[in-house]
């Protein structure tokens, strides 16, 4: 084995020739300029995710040894230099290894026959992606120019296939993908693609066009700084066109949503156009009654707010699948009298039983339920149901019986303050102001999520836990009441 002395230039490690290879300049702001950078709740719950999995990844192998990153990195290399000495027999956790300054730790590396090694890197996707496959061309080359001799590189991602049947019983969880042989081009490549990063690195900021890149593999933490200089554009951009309409104007040329006339344009398109131009919401409140004059009383309006661990916390779950811990319910009668009923459980226990319960209990059995994208919340009752055999009968006949307000407000309601979407937090400013969710401490979907992994945590103080019930109430009896709020205006 041969160690290089640590180089006195920045470091390189994965993820930053990940960066590089999605920008030169991603690269360079991230080691001269980190101050730019600006996050969001996705990356936070990516980061939470990512960690858990890792965890569960180590915990499958009890015999394996972790190589600590205390006091630096300098001992990990010293560390992971004296276990392959000694002959240990693995799995070794963040194995770590450095060529021509650029350093490496193997999530997993498994002794093989002879002196070959498996390395695997895991992921907390479903899949390999792309971006993984330069992620472990870098670890390859690093691993073979230290010396060691490999007989397999895989991808460990989570198979969504996985159920879990016995309480932290994680055996199934991860399936691997050896990519050693396909990668093989790639890997004979990175000894230039490294010293191209370094020159980078050492040069002056570069100067390059926002883009594509700028949100694929990931979305740019320095995205605002780049576009901080930029034209700001036209008003009402072509871009506001939904489902991608308006990128088949901008090779065009045209960039405005102004420069295009009513001919141009049909159906909704055509209705965004006017509305836009004109400042006067399109507005058919005979077809929104029609739509509507179907759905029969009570009327059930109802929200669910989830969690989707990436690893299965209770039994029957599977990766990623939804599970409800709260819902908001406005019952409306007939004759115009409504009444909110909730549902909460955010202390970290398993909320399915408790939710079903008080869903069969809070739903009258002749109610239609009506949702803001019902398939949401039909694929949620339908789990409910596979998971509560003995409450399925009424679940599923709530999944049966749930209409979608989303369409409705689609077909006879545009106003241009929507810029082209139609999401309950779009269409709600303009039809009741008031009803802001700015006002809120939860403010959307991913928000609850995250008040939630706080509330549930062991530590987290009975005070704050019941500050972020209060948070998580508020928001999503907002979401239910925007909903009859939204169906009277469009009837009006």
């Amino acid at each position: 084995m041969h160690h290089t002395k640590p180089h006195r230039r920045p470091g390189l490690s994965k993820s930053r020739i990940t960066s590089f290879e999605q920008c030169p300049k991603k690269l360079w702001l991230s080691v001269h300029r980190p101050e730019f950078a600006q996050y969001d709740d996705g990356a936070k719950m990516r980061f939470v995710g990512g960690n858990e999995v890792g965890e569960i990844a180590c915990a499958l192998h009890p015999q394996g040894v972790m190589v600590d990153a205390e006091p630096d990195l300098t001992t990990a290399l010293a560390t992971t230099a004296r276990l392959l000495g000694e002959g240990h027999p693995g799995p070794i956790f963040e194995a770590t290894f450095q060529h021509e300054g650029v350093l490496v730790r193997v999530d997993v590396l498994e002794r093989s026959e002879g002196d070959a090694w498996r390395a695997a890197e895991v992921k907390s996707s479903t899949g390999v992606k792309d971006y993984h496959r330069g992620d472990l061309a870098t670890q390859v080359w690093v691993l073979r120019e230290a010396g060691l001799e490999l007989e397999s590189a895989a991808i460990r991602h989570v198979d969504k296939t996985f159920e879990l049947t016995r309480t932290g019983d994680y055996a199934g969880l991860f399936a691997d993908v050896d990519l050693l042989d396909e990668l093989e081009d790639t890997i004979a490549g990175r000894a230039v693609l490294v010293q191209q990063a370094r020159a980078v690195l050492a040069g002056e900021e570069p100067e390059l066009e926002m883009g594509d890149h700028c949100s694929s593999p990931f979305e740019c933490e320095f995205a605002a700084y780049c576009g901080r200089d930029l034209p700001s554009g036209p008003e009402w951009p072509v871009t506001v066109l939904p489902r991608g309409g308006g990128k088949k104007w901008q090779k065009k040329g045209i960039e405005n949503l102004l420069d295009l006339s009513p001919d141009n344009l049909s159906g909704t398109n055509a209705q965004i156009l006017a509305a836009t131009r004109d400042g006067v919401p399109f507005h058919d409140a005979e077809g929104a009654r029609r739509e509507m004059a179907k759905w029969g009383w009570p009327r059930a309006w109802l929200d669910f707010e989830t969690i989707a661990p990436a690893v299965p916390r209770w039994i029957g779950a599977r990766p990623y699948q939804q599970i409800p811990f709260q819902f908001s319910l406005h019952l409306e009668q007939e004759d115009g009298t409504i009444t909110h009923h909730e549902f909460l459980t955010c202390d970290g226990s398993d909320p399915r039983r408790a939710c079903a319960e008080a869903l069969v209990q809070m739903v009258p059995g002749d109610a239609t339920l009506i949702a803001y994208y019902a398939p949401f919340e039909r694929r949620v009752l339908r789990d409910l149901a596979g998971w509560e055999p003995d409450l399925a009968e009424p679940l599923l006949a709530m999944a049966e019986a749930t209409v979608d307000l989303l369409p409705v407000t689609r077909n006879n309601w545009y106003h241009r303050d929507q810029r082209g979407s139609w999401s309950i937090k779009a269409v709600l400013p303009t039809i009741a102001p008031e009803l802001d969710y700015a006002t809120l401490e939860v403010k959307d979907g991913g928000n609850a999520q995250m008040a939630w992994h706080e509330a549930a945590d062991p530590g987290c103080s009975i005070l704050r836990r019941e500050a972020l019930a209060d948070a998580l109430k508020a928001y999503c009896e907002r979401d239910t009441w925007a909903m009859v709020v939204i169906s009277k205006r469009l009837v009006e």
